[in-house]
C-alpha cells in the first residue's frame, strides 16, 4: 500500500486515526486512494469505521493524526475549498420535509452562490433527471421512500461537484427503488464523470457498483481492489457445507479432524451449522467431503460449491463471515456518530456560511 498520497488522486488518506470517549477506536491507521472518475466503495460491517471516515473526508470531523485531501485540498487546512468541490448524501434524508423538492433544491443553490436564471435551469434539470418534476411543488413528507433519496442525490449534484460522497446510499430502500438507484449511481459515474466515494454494508451493492474496493474491518483496511482482483486471489471453489445440527465447542474439533487432512482442502471454517473450506476442484472434492463427515457420524443437510465471493474474500482476510461480523459489529462507529454530532453541526454550520460565493 503507498504510504505517500497521490497529487493526481480525486481523494486520499493516508494514516488517519480518530478516537472517541469511552476508549473507542473508530480508526486506526486507515489509508485509501480513490482515482479521478471511479466509484470506490468502503465495504464493512457496520462498525468497522466507514461513517467517521466519511465524516473527516467531508470536513465534519477531524482525525487524531492522518492526512486527508478531496479534489486537491487538504481537508484540515482548506476545508471552505473542498466543501466546494463535493456533494455529499448522507444515510439520513438533508431535505426539509416541509418544504417542496423545487423550494428544497432552489436553497441548495442559493448557498452555494447560484441564483436567478443559471439556479432556476438547474433546478428544473434535476427534478427532470430524477423524475420529480410533476412532485416538484408538493411537500417532502408527501414524498415516497424512493423519491425522498432522489431528490437527496439530486441536492447534492445542484453545484456540479467533483465528488460525490454516498454513505450507506439504499439503506432501507425496497428492492426494486435500490435496483432504480443503482442505476442511477452508474449512470453518474459513467455519463458524468464524477468520482464517487459509497459506503456499504451490502456485498451485492459493492460488487455491483464499484470499480475498486476497500474492505474495512476494525478501523483499518485490510484489503484493496477491484470485486474481481479480490475474488480472483482466492484460488480455486468453496465448498460449503450445512450440517443437521449446529457445531458446538465439543464437537468443533471432531468436524475439523473429519475434513482438515482431505486432499486439496484448506482454509477450513465452521460456523454455527455451516462448514466452509476451499478446494481447487469443489466438484471432485464434495463426494470425499461427505464421505469423511458420513464416517465421523456428522449428519450433513445439504452441500453447494460456489466461485469465490466477497464474504470468502472477507472471511480470508478477517477470519469470520460478513454476517458474523455484523451481527457481533461493536457500537464503534455508531457510538462515533453520536459523540461526533455536536462537533458535526458546528463545522456544517461554518460549511453554510463559507459556501457563500459562486464556484
Amino acid at each position: 500500500m503507498r504510504t505517500e498520497m497521490s497529487a493526481a488522486a480525486a481523494v486520499a488518506a493516508h494514516d488517519l486515526v480518530k478516537t472517541y470517549p469511552g476508549d473507542i477506536t473508530a480508526l486506526c491507521g486507515l489509508t485509501i486512494e480513490v482515482r479521478p472518475g471511479e466509484v470506490f466503495g468502503l465495504l464493512g460491517p457496520n462498525g468497522a469505521g466507514k461513517s467517521t471516515t466519511m465524516k473527516i473526508l467531508t470536513t465534519l470531523a477531524t482525525p487524531d493524526s492522518g492526512r486527508a485531501t478531496v479534489a486537491g485540498h487538504d481537508v484540515l487546512r482548506h476545508p471552505d475549498r473542498v466543501r466546494h468541490e463535493i456533494g455529499v448524501i448522507a444515510q439520513r434524508s438533508g431535505a426539509d420535509p416541509l418544504a417542496t423538492g423545487r423550494d428544497n433544491l432552489a436553497l441548495q443553490g442559493r448557498l452555494y452562490g447560484m441564483s436567478g436564471s443559471r439556479l432556476r435551469h438547474r433546478v428544473a434539470e434535476l427534478l427532470n433527471r430524477f423524475d420529480l418534476t410533476e412532485a416538484a411543488d408538493r411537500t417532502v413528507r408527501t414524498y415516497s421512500g424512493g423519491m425522498q433519496r432522489r431528490l437527496d442525490v439530486a441536492l447534492g449534484l445542484v453545484h456540479r461537484p467533483q465528488v460525490l460522497f454516498l454513505d450507506e446510499p439504499t439503506t432501507g430502500l425496497d428492492p426494486e427503488t435500490r435496483a432504480a438507484m443503482w442505476v442511477e449511481i452508474g449512470r453518474l459515474a459513467g455519463s458524468d464523470g464524477l468520482t464517487i466515494l459509497l459506503t456499504t454494508h451490502y456485498l451485492d451493492e459493492a460488487d455491483r457498483l464499484a470499480d475498486r474496493i476497500a474492505l474495512v474491518d476494525h478501523g483499518t483496511v485490510v484489503a484493496t481492489g477491484t470485486p474481481d482482483e479480490l475474488k480472483d486471489g482466492l484460488r480455486g471453489d468453496a465448498v460449503h457445507v450445512e450440517l443437521r445440527t449446529n457445531v458446538t465447542a465439543q464437537s468443533e474439533p471432531a468436524v475439523r479432524a473429519a475434513i482438515a487432512d482431505l486432499p486439496g482442502v484448506r482454509e477450513l471454517s465452521v460456523d454455527g451449522r455451516r462448514v466452509s473450506a476451499r478446494t481447487d476442484d469443489g466438484a471432485a472434492a464434495v463426494p470425499a467431503v461427505l464421505t469423511a463427515l458420513d464416517r465421523a457420524g456428522i449428519p450433513v443437510a445439504a452441500v453447494t460449491v460456489a466461485r469465490p465471493s466477497l464474504d470468502d474474500v472477507y472471511l480470508r482476510h478477517v477470519g469470520r463471515r460478513f454476517a458474523e461480523a455484523e451481527a457481533d459489529a461493536a457500537p464503534g462507529d455508531a457510538g462515533a456518530g453520536a459523540h461526533e454530532t455536536g462537533a458535526a453541526r458546528t463545522e456544517t454550520t461554518d460549511a453554510l456560511t463559507t459556501t457563500g460565493g459562486s464556484r
